[in-house]
């Protein structure tokens, strides 16, 4: 940042890796700048990060308007927006179709493909097991698929699976193709080099906006 400083550049952009909520370097006070796929802890800065409770409430509309009632939650143990967020649009989801919420079709665990395949086992093994499954990542719908070709059991016939990220390597190539949530990093990356050049031309310091992009729905053949 300093070294961006002393090259008198006009705006920054300071990403992460994962949505969460951070304490940012003082430089980025000096100068205007977006936090992009995180937010500051104290809402200082202007944001734009995913909306993980709207997303979520689009990838259960798609599993409710097709029917289906149980419907299992693998969600991770790390703690973060995206956890919670998820969690919250789940909830909602069922609220919004008065299906009652049950302890036993949530499961958590580590964000891997591990975590997909153990917690499946366990979800169908239940007496009444779920007619479909929303799962935290990509990754952890992997192990989803792995669990319910073990069994037997068909996607989407048996089971509807939907993920989380639209990681081109593993939705596009699973078998079915996976239905799942198009994490906006272009449109993230859009909106933060927009609002800098917006600002940066006014010579005004931005306020500190928290906005919010809501996720694709990417449909494939596993609803």
């Amino acid at each position: 940042l300093e070294v961006m400083l002393a090259h008198q550049v006009e705006g920054i952009v300071y990403a992460t890796m994962c949505h969460r909520a951070i304490t940012p370097p003082e430089l980025l006070h000096d100068i205007p700048s977006v936090l992009l796929n995180c937010y500051d802890i104290h809402r200082r800065l202007p944001s734009v990060t995913p909306d993980e409770i709207n997303s979520t409430l689009i990838a259960m509309r798609n599993l409710l308007q097709k029917g289906h009632r149980r419907i299992a939650f693998i969600n991770s143990v790390d703690a973060g927006p995206a956890v919670s967020g998820r969690m919250q649009g789940y909830q909602q989801a069922l609220t919004e179709y008065h299906i009652p919420s049950t302890e036993h079709l949530v499961l958590y665990g580590k964000s891997k493909q591990d975590n997909g395949y153990d917690n499946t086992l366990k979800l169908m093994y239940l007496p009444d097991p779920p007619t479909a499954i929303f799962c935290f990542n990509d990754q952890v719908a992997m192990g989803v698929y792995e669990a319910l070709a073990e069994m037997k059991r068909s996607i989407p016939g048996d089971v509807a699976v939907v993920g989380f990220d639209n990681l081109e390597i593993i939705a596009a190539y699973l078998r079915p193709g996976l239905s799942t949530m198009e994490l906006p990093h272009y449109q993230m990356g859009q909106w933060a080099v927009n609002f800098l050049l917006e600002h940066t031309a006014k010579q005004e310091k931005p306020q500190p906006v928290q906005h919010t992009i809501v996720c694709q729905y990417i449909a494939r053949n596993s609803v």
